[in-house]
């Protein structure tokens, strides 16, 4: 059984397709409770990955847990745990959106009787009540989205597992979707979602797991991944003059590195170096340079987003 503050694992998970290993030796761990994002580059396994934990499809070698049940021997409790949105959604056009709800609501054998209330509390959910008695076909992809996440709700799962849910939409409709999967996570979900996106990772996730060839790079919070990709602070110091002086200083830092200048911004000389002290060397740091008289105008930190995580950890550099 999985662990219980993992609600999702895989054990030493393997798929392949013929001489094709699509996903290779993969652990994974989500923690109850977390938004967790899934990323890669294109043709990583994060798509096999997620039919696995569906339970769409068999593993070659290894198990995947979810909910404590394994993906291999207890499929029927996996999908009554989970509410899975694929990457190429399904609807039905000819059905109203409220009969939409209530098809998938009666698949879930939900009774009859609890079925509107149901579907009013799913609609007002994802902010479709205006649209209850309108054919699917006469909405937006952004609210067919919605849509069928309200439909992955239909049957009160402890998990989401969304595959690219943001994929296709306007940035409008982006944002909406976020906001309704941090809305889903306050309710007690966990969310577990792939997106190529990384704007929609950083905005909302807790926890990150980067995947390339099939094998998991690197996986924990968003504040652990960072720092252990990125372990340097990236830092521009602004100069009145006397730089000379400012660079004997820094030199004198065992956790400087890669001190080089910069181009003159209106007169002022720039220094950027990279960092690997923490909050009081940094300021040891400055007040060492005050103390030699260097006449610092400007001393900043640089903003170093997901992008940057995902590029380092892409390229191979973490084993």
């Amino acid at each position: 059984m999985a662990a219980d503050e993992n609600i999702i694992e895989t054990h030493g998970l393997v798929k392949r397709y013929g001489k094709l290993t699509a996903v290779d030796d993969l652990w994974l761990q989500v923690p109850r409770g977390a938004i967790y994002g899934f990323v890669g580059p294109n043709g990583a396994g994060k798509t096999t990955t997620m039919r696995i934990l569906t339970t769409l499809i068999t593993p070659t070698a290894g198990d995947a847990y979810v909910a404590g049940y394994s993906v291999t021997e207890h499929a029927r409790e996996v999908r009554r745990a989970i509410g899975y949105m694929p990457d190429f959604f399904g609807v039905y056009d000819d059905m109203k959106v409220w009969e939409y709800l209530d098809f998938f609501a009666a698949c879930y054998e939900i009774p009859e009787r609890d079925r509107p209330a149901l579907i009013n509390d799913l609609l007002a959910l994802v902010d479709l009540t205006h649209r209850r008695d309108d054919m699917v076909e006469k909405l937006s992809r952004g609210m067919k989205q919605r849509l069928s996440l309200a439909r992955t709700l239909a049957h009160d799962p402890e998990v989401l597992i969304l595959d690219e849910p943001a994929s296709g939409l306007d940035p409008r409709a982006r944002i909406e979707v976020r906001e309704l999967l941090v809305e889903m996570a306050h309710m007690g979900k966990t969310i577990f979602f792939s997106s190529h996106i990384l704007a929609d990772v950083a905005e909302i996730c807790t926890h990150l797991g980067i995947i390339e060839s099939g094998a998991m790079v690197a996986q924990g919070t968003v504040g652990e991944i960072r720092r252990r990709l990125l372990p340097t602070r990236e830092i521009t110091i602004t100069l009145l003059d006397r730089v000379d002086e400012a660079k004997e200083v820094l030199a004198q830092f065992a956790d400087v590195s890669n001190l080089r200048d910069l181009p003159d911004e209106h007169g002022r000389k720039r220094l950027r170096i990279e960092f690997g002290g923490d909050d009081a060397a940094i300021s040891a740091l400055l007040a060492a340079l005050s103390g030699r008289g260097v006449p610092v105008v400007g001393f900043s930190e640089e903003t170093r987003d997901l992008e940057s995580v995902f590029m380092r950890a892409t390229k191979g550099i973490v084993s």
